[in-house]
């Protein structure tokens, strides 16, 4: 399991920097898996699936760790296809806490 599933999210209260530079590549090197950053601001990834009853039970098990850290994502379903969008919106940028959400979502796949 990826060190960062093992942590907490921790909720922002605003009034910091999103994460840039140095910081934001470390944490991106250690997600991985699949995982983009994308203009510094936002993390995707695109999951695949055999049919759509996979990527609908994927996408609920999902919400289900979203409300237990209280840290939501964009959620994208189709058929067959699941795209995850993550930023932290108080500070409209990335925190350690969206590389967590991303790391703990690979873990109920």
């Amino acid at each position: 399991m990826n060190e960062l599933a093992q942590k907490e999210c921790v909720p922002c209260k605003g009034g910091m920097p999103p994460l840039k530079g140095f910081e934001l590549n470390k944490l991106a090197d250690q997600l991985g898996n699949g995982w983009q950053v994308i203009h510094e601001h936002h993390l995707e990834k695109d999951y695949k699936f055999k049919n759509f009853k996979e990527a609908l039970a994927f996408t609920n098990r999902v919400g289900e760790l979203a409300e237990q850290v209280n840290h939501h994502p964009d959620i994208y379903l189709a058929w067959g296809e699941v795209k995850l969008t993550l930023w932290t919106h108080k500070i409209d940028g990335l925190t350690e806490s969206d590389f967590v959400f991303a790391a703990k979502a690979d873990t109920v796949l």
